[in-house]
């Protein structure tokens, strides 16, 4: 979302006014990418994790504005509910050692944040949900008392005109039946339990097409490799719950508009694309504001005195339509640049995963980006967007389609194909060899074990329930193994499964 709002009520002249200078944004970004008018230095990546906070019995803690006045730190931030925070890691290059300085800076950041939250009877859980959330902490008190969390609340739930509905139907327990989430919820706070880690990496705005569309094409075998959410409600579901979950929590469609094929603002695409200007351009061409509020600026004098735009609503628009490769147009010092913000992944489980989850997402799409055929010209889109799902749905035990092979388990995938380009791509990117191989070295080992945060935890719940354990008590204590193997710092295919 990336700014703050005024707690005000919208009337229709604000929308009228908000739509006119959405569009007057958009055409300024127009010039801008035919004028040339992007700084692009090298590359950049960045970094940000959403995290949850739980007391002592490993339920939610609401004490996130407690915890940030401890840090008194910019670069933590609230999130929608009050059992979540968000780090922001500060950006910097892709070569050299710069991933091995990512990895002890933000696990810094985690040590730090974790004595304060412990100040405060609280822990830090870096996992993609929460598996001890209950329907009672989906009650609208628990959101962070922020007025753009609470009018994003309201004009949603404005839009669809009806309670949030939450259907998923499980992958079952080995040797048991699947199980089923029906719910509802009268607030946003099912989106607050998707908890994740954003990658960014700036690129020229000739490049980021190809980028885009590479991203597009992994996102099936990032969320099988990574998978981290399979717990919702006290249910068993998919390996990557987060996918169908924010999908379901922010969508503003009733079920007459989903009928008539109306898009859900959490979104995959429809296409391939030529320009980022694709992604722009449907934004604002097929959703509607949901915080239709505007500023001073008028773009186009802003570009023609020499300065760079802010493009407020364009941009504030855009952290209302949640791509899972969302379009990034921002300004630091004064120049403008673009971004791929790759949203598909979960928190955790552990520092050296999400940074070996990173590695191998920016070696693998810069290699699929500067391919001399590109891989998005031999598949078509909805095959990209089926293997998101059933990576999600399935983990490592999915079936992901591949132009040249056909339909493959992701660890082959990763082994056969994408692994050795996740290698050529950093290479490409001067990343140095040390890096490299720490961690595409733990993506190799998650293949051949097969192992993911998923899988550990759908194993150690089956086995309490086993001993004996109901669903709630097996969930608190695999929770509670969990954050200690986490701060062992063990990738966790390498995690005992006791």
């Amino acid at each position: 979302m990336g700014k703050d709002v005024s707690a005000d009520p919208f009337n229709p002249r604000d929308r009228g006014r908000y739509r006119r200078k959405v569009q007057r944004c958009l055409d300024t970004l127009a010039r801008m990418l035919s004028d040339g008018s992007f700084s692009f230095p090298r590359k950049h990546i960045g970094l940000e994790v959403e995290l949850n906070l739980v007391d002592g019995k490993m339920r939610p803690a609401m004490t996130n504005a407690a915890v940030l006045e401890a840090l008194d730190d910019p670069s933590f931030t609230t999130e929608l509910g009050q059992h979540n925070i968000e780090l922001n890691v500060p950006p910097r290059p892709l070569a050299g050692d710069s991933l091995l300085e990512l990895e002890d800076e933000l696990r810094s950041y985690l040590t730090r944040a974790g004595a304060k939250a412990r100040e405060k009877h609280s822990h830090l859980a870096p996992i993609g949900i929460l598996p001890t959330l209950t329907h009672d902490h989906f009650d609208e008190k628990w959101l962070t008392p922020n007025a753009r969390y609470s009018l994003l609340n309201d004009q949603i739930f404005a839009a669809r005109g009806e309670q949030t509905s939450l259907s998923i139907e499980g992958t079952a327990l080995p040797g048991q039946q699947a199980e089923r989430l029906r719910s509802y919820a009268e607030s946003i706070l099912p989106e607050a339990a998707c908890t994740s880690v954003q990658l960014h990496l700036q690129v020229s705005p000739e490049e980021f097409a190809s980028h885009w569309n590479a991203a597009q094409c992994l996102a099936g075998v990032q969320v099988a490799l990574a998978a981290n959410s399979p717990f919702l409600l006290g249910k068993a579901l998919w390996h990557e719950t987060r996918i169908p979950l924010f999908l379901q929590a922010t969508d503003t469609r009733p079920e007459e508009l989903k009928n008539q094929g109306v898009r859900p603002r959490v979104w995959f695409g429809e296409r391939w694309i030529t320009s980022i200007f694709d992604l722009f351009e449907e934004n604002v061409r097929y959703f509607p504001g949901l915080l239709p509020e505007t500023d001073a600026e008028d773009p186009v004098e802003a570009l023609e005195s020499g300065q760079a735009p802010k493009l407020s609503e364009l941009r504030l628009h855009n952290g209302t339509v949640w791509r899972w490769n969302r379009p990034v147009y921002d300004v630091v010092d004064g120049k403008p640049h673009l971004r791929v913000e790759n949203r598909v992944l979960p928190a955790g489980p552990t520092v050296l995963d999400t940074m070996a989850n990173a590695a191998f997402f920016y070696g693998a799409q810069r290699a699929l980006a500067e391919a001399d055929r590109p891989v998005w010209t031999q598949m078509s889109f909805q095959a990209a967007e089926e293997n998101l799902y059933a990576g999600a749905r399935s983990g490592l035990d999915a079936q992901l389609y591949w132009p040249g092979i056909g339909w493959i388990p992701p660890d082959e995938l990763v082994l056969r194909i994408l692994l050795p380009l996740a290698h050529e791509g950093l290479r490409q990117s001067d990343v140095s060899d040390v890096a490299r191989e720490r961690y595409l070295g733990v993506i190799e080992q998650r293949c051949l074990t097969r192992r993911t945060g998923a899988r550990w935890q759908r194993e150690h719940v089956q086995r309490a329930e086993e001993r004996g354990a109901d669903r709630d008590t097996a969930l608190a204590s695999m929770l509670a193994r969990y954050l200690e193997l986490a701060q062992t710092e063990e990738p966790v295919h390498a995690w005992p499964s006791d």
